[in-house]
């Protein structure tokens, strides 16, 4: 499997994004060297790609499924990426406060610790729906690691489409997220002008 070894701070530095955005509470103070050269239309639309590949951790190929399905179903294909993209299990388990960041909670889903609707899940790109129950293993609940877990993910906000049980390492989710609903700061719209060339 592919792993991204570049440095996320340096990464958020090149693409303009908050470490907060991908689970992280460092700040970088330096700037960036290229801050104030002009870029293309080409490039803006690039840098968005690259930027949702970064923050849901997906590579260029599964982005580009990603994309071909959701411009095969109803309305604007850039809404249905960034919602199928959102509707990840590994960025579910990480919206639920159960990892730290996206990274963690794959590496959670990997390693059998997630159960959805009782039975135990191990591909990160599960796709869930609407009713499904996401919960951490009753083996896993009692490691320390979670303890550690849910003290960092405390005060974070959980999103309105889903019930988050943090005591229980348990979560319903309500219903799909909109775009609106979707906190990533990366504009779709980008990301369609690039793949519909």
């Amino acid at each position: 499997m592919a792993v991204n070894r570049v440095p996320v701070l340096k990464r958020c530095r090149s693409l303009g994004i908050e470490p907060s955005v991908l689970g992280y509470d460092k700040k970088s103070k330096r700037t960036f060297a290229r801050a104030g050269k002009k870029v293309s239309e080409y490039g803006l639309q690039l840098r968005e790609k690259q930027k949702a590949k970064f923050i849901y951790g997906v590579l260029e190929k599964p982005l580009r499924n990603y994309y071909e399905k959701a411009s095969r179903m109803k309305g604007m294909s850039g809404e249905n990426l960034m919602i199928m993209l959102e509707r990840r299990l590994d960025n579910v388990v990480f919206r639920m406060g159960f990892a730290r960041t996206r990274r963690e909670a794959r590496q959670i889903v990997s390693h059998r610790h997630v159960l959805v609707n009782g039975k135990t899940v191990k591909i990160a790109s599960f796709q869930v729906k609407a009713g499904d129950v996401v919960e951490i293993s009753e083996k896993a609940k009692s490691l320390q690691r979670y303890k550690d877990i849910l003290e960092v993910t405390a005060g974070r906000l959980t999103p309105e489409w889903m019930d988050v049980d943090i005591e229980g390492l348990k979560g319903t989710i309500k219903n799909l997220p909109t775009r609106e609903m979707i906190d990533v700061p990366v504009n779709e719209m980008l990301i369609v002008e690039l793949y519909s060339k």
